[in-house]
């Protein structure tokens, strides 16, 4: 997960990238009400939601979630990792 401290706002691919490298690594494919996102938990518990703007087939907004009262109200579904065949849980 990013860290404190990052910047409010990054654009560009090269600095959303470095911005992200090896912080999202336990972050999980997920719909995040219904849409693509992805969910850092800790436990089963829901600390971090990616919520992706998609346009054309690409990536061009995250906007990062962490309010626990704003991750009560989202509809998560996690998506299957390779290694699951499909054992995703819906919350």
């Amino acid at each position: 997960v990013v860290g404190f401290g990052a910047a409010a706002e990054v654009q560009g691919p090269e600095a959303v990238a470095q911005t992200f490298a090896g912080r999202a690594e336990g972050a999980r494919l997920a719909l995040v009400d219904g849409l693509a996102g992805a969910v850092w938990s800790v436990g089963r518990q829901p600390r971090v939601v990616f919520a992706f703007t998609v346009r054309g087939g690409r990536v061009v907004g995250i906007e990062l979630l962490g309010d626990p009262e704003t991750l009560e109200g989202l509809d998560l579904e996690p998506l299957p990792s390779q290694g699951d065949h499909g054992a995703g849980t819906r919350r």
